[in-house]
Protein backbone atom coordinates (compact mmCIF):
# COMPACT_ATOMS: atom_id res chain seq x y z
CA UNK A 1 0.00 0.00 0.00
CA UNK A 2 0.94 3.67 -0.40
CA UNK A 3 1.91 5.83 2.43
CA UNK A 4 -1.09 8.94 3.20
CA UNK A 5 0.60 11.86 3.99
CA UNK A 6 1.35 12.96 7.61
CA UNK A 7 -1.53 15.49 8.81
CA UNK A 8 1.89 16.90 10.75
CA UNK A 9 1.04 16.61 14.42
CA UNK A 10 2.64 18.39 17.10
CA UNK A 11 4.29 21.01 14.60
CA UNK A 12 6.57 22.79 16.72
CA UNK A 13 7.74 19.26 19.00
CA UNK A 14 8.78 17.22 15.29
CA UNK A 15 10.45 20.84 13.51
CA UNK A 16 12.41 20.37 16.61
CA UNK A 17 13.08 16.73 16.26
CA UNK A 18 13.97 16.83 12.48
CA UNK A 19 16.61 19.62 13.51
CA UNK A 20 18.40 16.89 14.90
CA UNK A 21 17.49 14.35 12.83
CA UNK A 22 18.97 16.24 9.78
CA UNK A 23 22.29 16.14 11.48
CA UNK A 24 22.09 12.28 12.06
CA UNK A 25 21.02 12.39 8.67
CA UNK A 26 23.95 14.00 7.54
CA UNK A 27 26.63 12.26 10.25
CA UNK A 28 30.15 11.87 8.12
CA UNK A 29 28.22 12.89 5.19
CA UNK A 30 31.43 14.91 3.39
CA UNK A 31 34.48 15.27 5.49
CA UNK A 32 37.32 17.49 5.73
CA UNK A 33 38.96 18.60 3.82
CA UNK A 34 35.61 18.39 1.63
CA UNK A 35 37.02 16.68 -1.02
CA UNK A 36 36.21 13.50 -3.00
CA UNK A 37 39.77 13.35 -3.86
CA UNK A 38 40.35 13.06 0.35
CA UNK A 39 40.90 9.46 1.26
CA UNK A 40 38.57 10.62 4.46
CA UNK A 41 36.02 10.54 1.70
CA UNK A 42 36.48 7.31 -0.17
CA UNK A 43 34.52 5.35 2.77
CA UNK A 44 31.71 6.79 3.56
CA UNK A 45 28.31 6.26 4.72
CA UNK A 46 29.20 5.20 8.12
CA UNK A 47 26.01 5.04 10.02
CA UNK A 48 22.69 3.62 9.16
CA UNK A 49 23.29 1.84 6.06
CA UNK A 50 20.04 -0.94 5.40
CA UNK A 51 21.39 -2.94 2.27
CA UNK A 52 19.65 -5.48 -0.18
CA UNK A 53 19.01 -8.87 1.70
CA UNK A 54 21.17 -10.16 -0.49
CA UNK A 55 24.56 -8.15 0.29
CA UNK A 56 24.35 -8.66 4.23
CA UNK A 57 27.02 -11.13 4.33
CA UNK A 58 30.14 -9.78 4.37
CA UNK A 59 30.25 -6.81 5.01
CA UNK A 60 28.96 -6.37 8.27
CA UNK A 61 25.93 -4.60 7.21
CA UNK A 62 22.04 -4.85 8.09
CA UNK A 63 19.04 -4.93 5.90
CA UNK A 64 16.78 -3.86 8.71
CA UNK A 65 16.19 -1.99 12.07
CA UNK A 66 13.87 -2.57 14.59
CA UNK A 67 12.96 -0.09 17.33
CA UNK A 68 10.72 -0.92 20.62
CA UNK A 69 9.50 1.73 22.81
CA UNK A 70 6.54 1.81 26.01
CA UNK A 71 3.90 3.97 25.43
CA UNK A 72 0.98 5.25 27.59
CA UNK A 73 -1.76 5.81 24.96
CA UNK A 74 -3.46 8.33 27.09
CA UNK A 75 -5.57 10.24 25.07
CA UNK A 76 -3.64 9.71 21.97
CA UNK A 77 -5.46 7.60 19.20
CA UNK A 78 -3.16 7.44 16.41
CA UNK A 79 0.67 7.23 15.46
CA UNK A 80 2.22 9.25 12.71
CA UNK A 81 5.76 7.97 12.09
CA UNK A 82 7.90 9.33 9.42
CA UNK A 83 11.22 6.96 7.85
CA UNK A 84 14.41 8.91 6.51
CA UNK A 85 16.96 7.99 4.81
CA UNK A 86 19.54 9.09 1.94
CA UNK A 87 18.96 7.01 -1.66
CA UNK A 88 22.64 7.25 -3.63
CA UNK A 89 23.02 9.17 -6.64
CA UNK A 90 26.24 7.96 -8.13
CA UNK A 91 27.30 11.10 -10.22
CA UNK A 92 30.17 10.77 -13.08
CA UNK A 93 31.45 14.12 -15.07
CA UNK A 94 31.09 13.80 -18.96
CA UNK A 95 33.16 16.06 -21.31
CA UNK A 96 31.11 17.46 -24.82
CA UNK A 97 33.65 16.59 -27.44
CA UNK A 98 33.48 18.21 -30.63
CA UNK A 99 31.31 16.19 -33.18
CA UNK A 100 28.58 16.32 -30.56
CA UNK A 101 29.56 12.99 -28.11
CA UNK A 102 30.54 12.44 -24.60
CA UNK A 103 33.13 11.19 -22.82
CA UNK A 104 33.79 10.51 -19.12
CA UNK A 105 36.03 12.25 -17.69
CA UNK A 106 37.84 11.90 -13.90
CA UNK A 107 37.38 15.80 -14.02
CA UNK A 108 35.99 18.82 -15.42
CA UNK A 109 37.52 22.19 -14.72
CA UNK A 110 35.03 25.14 -14.45
CA UNK A 111 36.35 28.92 -12.81
CA UNK A 112 34.66 28.41 -9.46
CA UNK A 113 34.60 24.88 -9.32
CA UNK A 114 36.19 21.56 -10.62
CA UNK A 115 34.03 18.94 -11.36
CA UNK A 116 34.53 14.99 -10.05
CA UNK A 117 32.27 12.01 -10.26
CA UNK A 118 31.16 11.73 -6.58
CA UNK A 119 27.96 9.82 -4.85
CA UNK A 120 25.09 12.30 -3.99
CA UNK A 121 22.57 11.12 -1.50
CA UNK A 122 18.71 12.34 -1.98
CA UNK A 123 16.57 12.75 0.87
CA UNK A 124 13.80 10.68 1.05
CA UNK A 125 10.56 9.77 3.52
CA UNK A 126 8.61 7.90 3.76
CA UNK A 127 5.05 8.22 5.95
CA UNK A 128 2.54 6.34 8.01
CA UNK A 129 -0.49 7.77 9.65
CA UNK A 130 -2.56 4.43 11.53
CA UNK A 131 -5.28 4.74 13.77
CA UNK A 132 -3.51 2.83 17.59
CA UNK A 133 -6.61 0.27 17.60
CA UNK A 134 -5.58 -0.70 13.71
CA UNK A 135 -2.29 -1.83 14.82
CA UNK A 136 -2.89 -4.52 17.16
CA UNK A 137 -3.53 -8.30 16.17
CA UNK A 138 -3.67 -10.02 13.37
CA UNK A 139 -5.17 -6.97 11.55
CA UNK A 140 -2.02 -4.78 12.37
CA UNK A 141 -0.36 -5.67 8.74
CA UNK A 142 -3.25 -4.27 6.77
CA UNK A 143 -1.04 -1.12 7.93
CA UNK A 144 2.36 -2.26 6.65
CA UNK A 145 3.59 0.71 4.40
CA UNK A 146 5.65 -0.63 1.24
CA UNK A 147 7.51 1.52 -0.76
CA UNK A 148 9.19 1.34 -4.66
CA UNK A 149 12.11 3.86 -5.67
CA UNK A 150 12.74 2.88 -9.11
CA UNK A 151 15.89 3.35 -11.18
CA UNK A 152 16.73 6.01 -13.11
CA UNK A 153 18.87 8.37 -15.19
CA UNK A 154 19.23 12.09 -15.14
CA UNK A 155 21.61 14.44 -17.16
CA UNK A 156 22.37 18.26 -16.16
CA UNK A 157 24.38 20.54 -18.55
CA UNK A 158 27.74 21.96 -17.47
CA UNK A 159 27.56 25.44 -18.59
CA UNK A 160 31.01 28.20 -18.58
CA UNK A 161 30.72 31.60 -17.72
CA UNK A 162 28.95 32.52 -21.34
CA UNK A 163 26.78 29.89 -20.95
CA UNK A 164 28.48 27.38 -23.69
CA UNK A 165 27.83 23.50 -22.81
CA UNK A 166 31.12 22.09 -21.77
CA UNK A 167 29.49 18.65 -20.61
CA UNK A 168 26.94 17.41 -18.24
CA UNK A 169 26.59 15.75 -15.34
CA UNK A 170 24.71 12.03 -15.46
CA UNK A 171 23.63 10.79 -11.87
CA UNK A 172 22.48 7.30 -12.06
CA UNK A 173 19.89 5.80 -9.45
CA UNK A 174 19.66 1.95 -8.07
CA UNK A 175 15.90 0.38 -7.49
CA UNK A 176 14.99 0.31 -3.95
CA UNK A 177 12.25 -0.96 -2.31
CA UNK A 178 11.45 -1.51 1.63
CA UNK A 179 8.56 -1.96 3.89
CA UNK A 180 7.35 -0.45 7.53
CA UNK A 181 5.92 -2.64 9.94
CA UNK A 182 4.10 -1.06 12.91
CA UNK A 183 2.93 -3.55 15.51
CA UNK A 184 1.22 -2.31 19.23
CA UNK A 185 0.57 -4.95 21.81
CA UNK A 186 -1.00 -3.84 25.13
CA UNK A 187 1.52 -5.26 27.89
CA UNK A 188 -0.46 -7.32 31.17
CA UNK A 189 -0.10 -5.32 34.22
CA UNK A 190 -2.08 -2.91 36.75
CA UNK A 191 -0.70 0.49 34.19
CA UNK A 192 -2.23 1.02 30.85
CA UNK A 193 1.15 0.26 28.76
CA UNK A 194 1.63 -0.77 25.46
CA UNK A 195 5.13 -2.24 23.57
CA UNK A 196 5.27 -0.10 19.89
CA UNK A 197 7.54 -2.19 17.66
CA UNK A 198 8.52 -0.50 14.18
CA UNK A 199 10.73 -2.59 11.89
CA UNK A 200 12.16 -1.42 8.25
CA UNK A 201 13.31 -3.49 6.12
CA UNK A 202 15.21 -3.38 2.70
CA UNK A 203 13.11 -5.67 0.28
CA UNK A 204 15.03 -4.96 -2.79
CA UNK A 205 15.66 -7.87 -4.74
CA UNK A 206 19.04 -6.62 -5.56
CA UNK A 207 22.11 -8.99 -6.85
CA UNK A 208 24.60 -10.06 -4.29
CA UNK A 209 28.16 -8.33 -5.36
CA UNK A 210 29.95 -9.95 -7.77
CA UNK A 211 33.47 -12.30 -6.55
CA UNK A 212 35.49 -9.97 -5.60
CA UNK A 213 32.85 -6.83 -5.45
CA UNK A 214 33.32 -4.56 -2.49
CA UNK A 215 30.21 -2.79 -0.30
CA UNK A 216 29.82 0.09 -3.25
CA UNK A 217 27.78 -2.43 -5.19
CA UNK A 218 25.32 -2.53 -2.04
CA UNK A 219 24.88 1.48 -1.68
CA UNK A 220 23.23 2.34 -4.67
CA UNK A 221 20.23 -0.20 -3.49
CA UNK A 222 20.72 0.79 0.22
CA UNK A 223 19.06 3.10 2.61
CA UNK A 224 21.80 5.42 4.05
CA UNK A 225 21.35 7.04 7.46
CA UNK A 226 18.14 5.35 8.41
CA UNK A 227 15.97 6.69 11.12
CA UNK A 228 12.63 7.18 12.04
CA UNK A 229 10.61 9.65 13.92
CA UNK A 230 7.20 8.67 16.07
CA UNK A 231 4.75 10.69 17.31
CA UNK A 232 1.38 10.07 19.35
CA UNK A 233 -0.26 13.00 19.77
CA UNK A 234 -1.74 12.93 23.38
CA UNK A 235 0.23 9.78 24.40
CA UNK A 236 3.31 9.13 25.97
CA UNK A 237 6.53 7.64 25.29
CA UNK A 238 8.72 6.26 28.38
CA UNK A 239 11.93 7.03 28.05
CA UNK A 240 14.38 3.90 27.89
CA UNK A 241 17.51 5.22 30.01
CA UNK A 242 15.04 7.23 32.47
CA UNK A 243 11.86 5.44 33.17
CA UNK A 244 9.66 5.65 36.00
CA UNK A 245 10.75 2.84 38.36
CA UNK A 246 7.30 0.57 37.61
CA UNK A 247 8.46 0.33 34.31
CA UNK A 248 11.86 -0.76 34.55
CA UNK A 249 11.43 -4.37 33.88
CA UNK A 250 9.30 -3.72 30.90
CA UNK A 251 11.85 -1.70 29.61
CA UNK A 252 14.47 -4.27 30.11
CA UNK A 253 12.59 -6.70 27.70
CA UNK A 254 12.60 -4.33 25.20
CA UNK A 255 14.75 -5.29 22.03
CA UNK A 256 16.32 -2.74 19.23
CA UNK A 257 17.96 -3.55 16.66
CA UNK A 258 20.70 -1.17 14.98
CA UNK A 259 18.86 1.54 16.28
CA UNK A 260 18.40 3.34 19.83
CA UNK A 261 15.27 5.51 20.34
CA UNK A 262 15.40 8.27 22.66
CA UNK A 263 12.63 11.26 23.87
CA UNK A 264 12.69 14.38 20.99
CA UNK A 265 11.16 17.34 20.80
CA UNK A 266 11.50 20.23 23.38
CA UNK A 267 12.33 18.68 26.78
CA UNK A 268 8.77 19.15 28.37
CA UNK A 269 7.28 17.04 25.47
CA UNK A 270 6.89 13.17 25.94
CA UNK A 271 5.12 12.21 22.98
CA UNK A 272 7.84 12.39 20.18
CA UNK A 273 10.53 9.65 19.54
CA UNK A 274 13.41 9.97 17.43
CA UNK A 275 15.06 6.73 17.12
CA UNK A 276 18.31 7.06 15.24
CA UNK A 277 21.25 4.79 14.24
CA UNK A 278 23.66 6.58 16.29
CA UNK A 279 23.32 6.56 20.72
CA UNK A 280 21.67 10.10 21.31
CA UNK A 281 20.28 11.16 25.23
CA UNK A 282 17.04 12.25 25.83
CA UNK A 283 15.71 15.62 24.14
CA UNK A 284 18.75 16.39 21.86
CA UNK A 285 19.29 19.36 20.76
CA UNK A 286 21.69 21.22 18.43
CA UNK A 287 23.94 23.92 20.01
CA UNK A 288 22.87 27.59 19.44
CA UNK A 289 26.33 28.13 18.96
CA UNK A 290 27.18 26.42 15.64
CA UNK A 291 26.72 28.50 12.66
CA UNK A 292 25.46 25.51 10.28
CA UNK A 293 25.78 21.80 8.93
CA UNK A 294 29.54 21.15 9.07
CA UNK A 295 29.14 17.72 8.09
CA UNK A 296 32.41 16.40 9.03
CA UNK A 297 30.96 13.45 12.21
CA UNK A 298 30.81 15.46 15.95
CA UNK A 299 34.63 17.61 15.12
CA UNK A 300 34.16 20.58 16.63
CA UNK A 301 33.21 23.29 14.78
CA UNK A 302 36.09 26.12 15.23
CA UNK A 303 38.72 23.79 14.19
CA UNK A 304 36.73 22.90 11.25
CA UNK A 305 36.10 26.88 10.84
CA UNK A 306 39.70 27.72 10.91
CA UNK A 307 40.75 24.66 9.17
CA UNK A 308 38.25 25.18 6.28
CA UNK A 309 38.96 29.29 5.93
CA UNK A 310 43.24 28.20 5.61
CA UNK A 311 42.28 25.85 2.69
CA UNK A 312 43.68 27.07 -0.64
CA UNK A 313 41.83 28.28 -3.38
CA UNK A 314 41.98 25.09 -5.10
CA UNK A 315 40.97 22.84 -2.87
CA UNK A 316 38.09 25.15 -2.26
CA UNK A 317 37.20 24.89 -5.69
CA UNK A 318 37.40 21.42 -6.07
CA UNK A 319 35.57 21.28 -2.41
CA UNK A 320 32.45 23.45 -4.44
CA UNK A 321 32.33 20.98 -7.10
CA UNK A 322 32.33 18.31 -4.93
CA UNK A 323 29.07 18.45 -3.55
CA UNK A 324 26.39 20.99 -3.16
CA UNK A 325 26.74 20.37 0.67
CA UNK A 326 30.12 21.04 0.63
CA UNK A 327 30.25 24.21 -1.46
CA UNK A 328 27.84 25.50 1.34
CA UNK A 329 30.27 24.90 4.01
CA UNK A 330 33.00 26.87 2.52
CA UNK A 331 30.79 29.62 1.13
CA UNK A 332 29.80 29.79 5.27
CA UNK A 333 33.23 30.26 6.79
CA UNK A 334 34.04 32.17 3.95
CA UNK A 335 31.30 34.83 4.88
CA UNK A 336 31.28 34.16 8.91
CA UNK A 337 31.37 37.08 10.66
CA UNK A 338 34.31 37.45 13.15
CA UNK A 339 31.75 37.69 15.93
CA UNK A 340 30.21 34.18 14.88
CA UNK A 341 33.20 32.84 15.19
CA UNK A 342 34.63 34.01 18.16
CA UNK A 343 31.46 32.31 19.86
CA UNK A 344 32.68 29.00 18.59
CA UNK A 345 35.13 28.97 20.68
CA UNK A 346 33.26 27.77 23.98
CA UNK A 347 30.31 28.71 25.95
CA UNK A 348 29.34 28.28 29.86
CA UNK A 349 26.41 25.92 30.07
CA UNK A 350 25.91 26.67 33.60
CA UNK A 351 27.34 27.77 36.99
CA UNK A 352 27.61 25.70 40.13
CA UNK A 353 29.16 27.19 43.90
CA UNK A 354 32.93 25.03 45.27
CA UNK A 355 33.87 25.58 48.34
CA UNK A 356 37.14 26.71 47.26
CA UNK A 357 39.05 24.18 48.90
CA UNK A 358 43.23 24.96 48.61
CA UNK A 359 43.93 21.43 47.74
CA UNK A 360 42.07 21.82 44.23
CA UNK A 361 39.47 19.38 44.88
CA UNK A 362 35.79 20.30 43.52
CA UNK A 363 33.31 20.78 46.51
CA UNK A 364 29.93 19.35 46.60
CA UNK A 365 28.13 19.08 43.30
CA UNK A 366 31.87 18.88 41.50
CA UNK A 367 33.02 15.82 39.60
CA UNK A 368 32.46 12.54 41.27
CA UNK A 369 33.78 9.66 38.98
CA UNK A 370 37.60 9.70 38.87
CA UNK A 371 36.41 7.92 35.38
CA UNK A 372 36.58 12.17 34.39
CA UNK A 373 40.49 11.81 35.30
CA UNK A 374 41.74 10.89 31.62
CA UNK A 375 40.50 14.18 30.26
CA UNK A 376 42.40 16.01 32.28
CA UNK A 377 45.65 14.90 32.54
CA UNK A 378 47.57 17.88 33.51
CA UNK A 379 48.65 19.14 36.78
CA UNK A 380 46.96 21.74 38.35
CA UNK A 381 48.33 25.15 38.95
CA UNK A 382 50.91 26.22 40.59
CA UNK A 383 49.91 26.25 44.34
CA UNK A 384 46.47 24.24 43.86
CA UNK A 385 48.58 20.69 44.88
CA UNK A 386 49.14 17.87 43.32
CA UNK A 387 47.89 16.47 39.64
CA UNK A 388 44.61 14.90 40.89
CA UNK A 389 44.38 12.51 37.97
CA UNK A 390 47.18 10.62 40.30
CA UNK A 391 45.59 8.21 42.63
CA UNK A 392 48.58 7.22 44.56
CA UNK A 393 49.09 11.57 45.78
CA UNK A 394 45.23 12.47 46.39
CA UNK A 395 44.97 12.98 49.61
CA UNK A 396 41.42 11.74 49.22
CA UNK A 397 42.88 8.44 48.32
CA UNK A 398 43.82 7.64 51.83
CA UNK A 399 39.97 7.02 52.14
CA UNK A 400 39.89 4.22 50.42
CA UNK A 401 40.94 0.88 51.08
CA UNK A 402 43.79 -0.87 49.51
CA UNK A 403 42.39 -3.66 48.63
CA UNK A 404 38.33 -4.77 47.76
CA UNK A 405 36.67 -8.36 48.33
CA UNK A 406 36.17 -9.94 45.01
CA UNK A 407 34.27 -13.36 45.01
CA UNK A 408 36.28 -13.95 47.92
CA UNK A 409 39.27 -12.56 46.69
CA UNK A 410 41.22 -9.38 47.59
CA UNK A 411 41.80 -7.18 44.69
CA UNK A 412 44.29 -4.54 44.84
CA UNK A 413 47.46 -2.95 43.30
CA UNK A 414 48.82 -5.63 40.86
CA UNK A 415 45.64 -8.30 40.94
CA UNK A 416 44.98 -9.24 37.64
CA UNK A 417 41.05 -9.03 36.27
CA UNK A 418 38.94 -9.86 33.51
CA UNK A 419 36.22 -6.83 32.87
CA UNK A 420 32.73 -7.47 33.00
CA UNK A 421 31.31 -4.00 32.54
CA UNK A 422 27.81 -3.94 34.11
CA UNK A 423 25.05 -2.57 31.74
CA UNK A 424 23.34 -0.53 33.74
CA UNK A 425 26.00 1.64 33.38
CA UNK A 426 28.25 0.38 30.00
CA UNK A 427 29.07 2.86 27.29
CA UNK A 428 29.29 1.72 24.05
CA UNK A 429 33.15 1.67 24.31
CA UNK A 430 32.67 0.06 27.49
CA UNK A 431 31.29 -2.93 25.41
CA UNK A 432 34.06 -3.32 23.47
CA UNK A 433 36.79 -4.22 26.85
CA UNK A 434 34.03 -7.33 28.14
CA UNK A 435 36.11 -9.93 28.89
CA UNK A 436 39.34 -8.42 28.34
CA UNK A 437 42.25 -9.05 30.69
CA UNK A 438 43.41 -5.49 32.51
CA UNK A 439 46.05 -5.19 35.80
CA UNK A 440 44.91 -3.08 38.93
CA UNK A 441 47.05 0.05 39.16
CA UNK A 442 45.04 1.50 42.81
CA UNK A 443 41.69 1.11 44.92
CA UNK A 444 40.45 4.56 44.55
CA UNK A 445 37.48 6.56 46.02
CA UNK A 446 35.60 9.51 44.43
CA UNK A 447 34.16 12.08 46.53
CA UNK A 448 30.49 10.22 46.80
CA UNK A 449 32.66 7.55 49.18
CA UNK A 450 32.26 4.78 45.74
CA UNK A 451 35.08 2.52 45.21
CA UNK A 452 36.57 2.59 41.85
CA UNK A 453 39.91 -0.09 40.31
CA UNK A 454 41.79 2.14 38.22
CA UNK A 455 42.87 -0.63 35.63
CA UNK A 456 44.93 -0.98 32.55
CA UNK A 457 44.27 -3.38 29.38
CA UNK A 458 46.82 -5.93 29.47
CA UNK A 459 47.40 -5.83 25.55
CA UNK A 460 47.46 -2.27 25.39
CA UNK A 461 50.78 -1.82 23.91
CA UNK A 462 50.96 1.97 25.51
CA UNK A 463 50.91 0.96 28.90
CA UNK A 464 53.73 2.39 29.95
CA UNK A 465 53.19 5.81 28.82
CA UNK A 466 49.41 5.09 30.37
CA UNK A 467 50.90 4.18 33.78
CA UNK A 468 53.15 7.49 33.57
CA UNK A 469 50.80 9.74 32.82
CA UNK A 470 47.89 8.32 35.18
CA UNK A 471 45.14 7.50 32.14
CA UNK A 472 43.61 5.21 33.41
CA UNK A 473 40.61 3.11 32.92
CA UNK A 474 38.07 2.98 35.71
CA UNK A 475 35.66 0.21 37.12
CA UNK A 476 33.56 -0.64 40.15
CA UNK A 477 34.52 -3.66 41.40
CA UNK A 478 31.18 -5.46 41.11
CA UNK A 479 32.71 -5.07 37.24
CA UNK A 480 35.52 -7.17 37.17
CA UNK A 481 36.31 -10.90 38.30
CA UNK A 482 39.47 -11.96 39.71
CA UNK A 483 41.78 -13.55 37.05
CA UNK A 484 43.06 -16.94 38.25
CA UNK A 485 46.50 -18.10 36.54
CA UNK A 486 44.88 -21.50 35.46
CA UNK A 487 42.03 -19.80 33.30
CA UNK A 488 43.61 -19.98 29.53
Amino acid sequence: MTAPHLEAPLDEALDQARAVADAVLFEGYVLYPYRASSAKNRMRWQFGVLVPPACTAGNGEHAGQRTDILLEPRSGDRLDAELRFLHVRRRTVERLEPDGSYTEVPELELPDRVLVPWDEGHEERIRLHAPLAELTGEQAHTRNVTFDLPPGTEHEPVLDENGRMLGRLVRRRGRLSGEIRPYVEQLPGPYRLSRLTVTVDNTVDAPPPVHGGSRDDALPHSMIGAHLLLAVEGGRFLSMTDPPEWARPAVAALRNENTWPVLAGPADREDVVLSSPIILEDHPALADESPGPLYDATEIDEILSLRTAALTDHEKREARGTDARAAEVIDLVDTMPEAVRERLHGAIRGLREVTGEEDGTAGPGGPAAPSAAPAAGLPLPEGSGHPWWDPQQDPEAADAPSTVSIDGEAVGEGSRVVLAPGFRRTDAQDAFLRGCRATVEAVVADLDGEVHLAVVLDDDPGNDIRRQQGRFLYFKPDEVTPLREEEP
